[in-house]
């Protein structure tokens, strides 16, 4: 594998981490200690600082065949037919097997509820995967139950016309009642696990967003996205120096008792594979989001 570095001045094992999906940085670090990374054509270790220009390359071990197997986890499921599932998601639940997570995931609870009925576009560790959420952000994700069905999404995620909307508590008061964050994300410059609006090597990234309730320091919006970037309303928020209250990676730090965002998928709406009729499917706020509001005085049901 070759990798082209266009940036000065980083450590070499987390450049590595950052851009190869599933290396995490001591595997880079064990493949540089046994000399199977060079630059240039030369090996290097593992201090290495990174010069824009630099090729990389490198061999990754051929990784141990995984058999997924289905769990009997409960399923919070909002809507259902032979060609979709809709799933209400918990704030913690892993979407699909990764290193480190190989079990325990939403996968593995579809696998045992749907059986071999689900999508294989997304290949034997995502079946049924059309689009993600991240672990620590919960809500309603949909879930393809055939190829068919999988495709159709796939074009509306594609043309925008699959409509995901979320709430979000953020620190301090947004100015305007509603907008929009056109910025484009991409890898953060120096620390390579997180994301960050750049103009380089990124993609466009549009999220819009209303006021649904002011309180002292602190706002709560309805979000939509138009493109689905890695952690998209989060980037996008703290660049607007309104990160989602509890976020861990992009903002404060630990709030209201929560160690992670505060940050749901609320509603979904898409146009059925098979029938073509506009469905939408809706959530509650989880406990988790209404012990805040209650904390910031609002009147919750």
């Amino acid at each position: 594998m070759i990798l082209l570095c266009n940036q000065d001045g980083l450590r070499i094992d987390a450049f590595l981490a950052g851009e190869v999906d599933g290396l995490s940085r001591s595997a880079a670090q064990q493949l540089l200690e046994k000399g199977q990374v060079s630059v240039n054509g030369a090996p290097v270790k593992k201090n290495y600082k990174t010069r824009a220009g630099d090729e990389l390359s490198f061999e990754l071990p051929q990784p141990e065949p995984v058999e997924l197997m289905p769990e009997n986890i409960p399923l919070d499921i909002r809507y259902e037919d032979n060609d979709v599932v809709v799933i209400n998601k918990p704030k913690g639940l892993v979407v699909h097997p990764a290193p480190g997570h190989w079990s325990g995931t939403l996968v593995n609870a579809l696998m045992y509820h749907c059986g071999d009925s689900l999508s294989g576009i997304n290949g034997e560790l995502r079946p049924g995967i059309v689009h993600r959420i991240d672990m620590d952000t919960s809500g309603l994700l949909i879930v393809a139950k055939n190829d068919f069905a999988h495709q159709a999404l796939a074009e509306q995620l594609k043309d925008h016309s699959l409509s995901r909307v979320y709430e979000a508590i953020v620190v301090g008061n947004m100015r305007q009642d509603s907008g929009t964050i056109n910025a484009p994300i991409g890898r953060h410059p120096i620390d390579r696990k997180k994301m960050a609006v750049t103009e380089k090597n990124s993609r466009p990234a549009v999220t819009h967003y209303e006021v649904i309730a002011r309180y002292p320091g602190y706002t709560h919006l309805r979000l939509r996205l138009e493109t689905g970037r890695t952690h998209q309303i989060r980037v996008h928020l703290a660049w607007q120096n309104h990160p989602i209250v509890g976020d861990m990676v992009y903002g404060r730090g630990k709030e209201f008792g929560l160690t992670s965002q505060c940050l749901h998928a609320r509603s979904l709406t898409f146009r059925h594979p098979r029938t073509g009729e506009l469905t939408t499917v809706t959530c509650e706020l989880p406990e988790y989001f209404t012990s805040v509001l209650k904390k910031l005085g609002a009147s919750v049901d």
